[in-house]
């Protein structure tokens, strides 16, 4: 009887072992979607910055504006919504937007020059790295938690308490490989 007790303790040990271990990655995988969200917000945040800096020095060029704008839309609608996919999406489009600004303030003599614009830019990249290292950190979680999730005997307890595996980031995959679209080979194009 006291065997029985001992087994019947120990199986109880390792499923609340097996939940709580689910239950905290699943929270950092949360919290690791929130600080995307919060980077994200502070890129929007510096980009109408950015664009009066630089308005006075080009006034010509309403193209970049318009992308930096529509770029700062598609980060607050992602943000908003809480969805990581989008929130990638959006970062992925303020990404190729400020390459082809850095493109632009290259050819531009008097934007180069700009302490104020060179500031905002670095400002930029810094959190784009910040961004990086959140997706990362997301990526990583949310494998540890799919791991856990669906390998045997843990996938038992997950069933139980109806733990289902993460999407995380989706990345468009067809068989083996990743569909990369003609679109996201090319160099920007910024005219002056």
């Amino acid at each position: 009887m006291l065997v029985i007790l001992a087994v019947l303790a120990v199986i109880a040990l390792y499923f609340l072992s097996v939940y709580n271990r689910l239950v905290t990655v699943r929270t950092r995988i949360r919290a690791s979607i929130q600080e995307i969200g919060n980077q994200l917000k502070r890129q929007a945040e510096l980009i109408p910055n950015l664009v009066e800096s630089v308005k006075g020095y080009m006034k010509h060029e309403k193209d970049i504006f318009k992308s930096l704008t529509d770029a700062r839309k598609a980060i607050m609608e992602a943000t908003s919504k809480n969805d990581p996919q989008m929130m990638v999406e959006a970062s992925d489009l303020l990404t190729k937007t400020i390459a082809g600004f850095r493109a632009l303030m290259e050819s531009t003599p008097e934007l180069k020059a700009s302490e104020t614009v060179g500031r905002l830019m670095e400002e930029l990249r810094d959190t784009a790295d910040k961004v990086m290292y959140s997706r990362r950190t997301l990526i990583d979680l949310s494998a540890d938690y799919n791991v856990t999730v669906v390998t045997f005997p843990s996938n038992l307890v997950a069933k139980v308490f109806g733990f289902e595996e993460e999407k995380g980031l989706v990345t468009p995959m067809e068989g083996a490989h990743v569909e990369v679209k003609p679109s996201e080979t090319e160099t920007p194009k910024v005219s002056l």
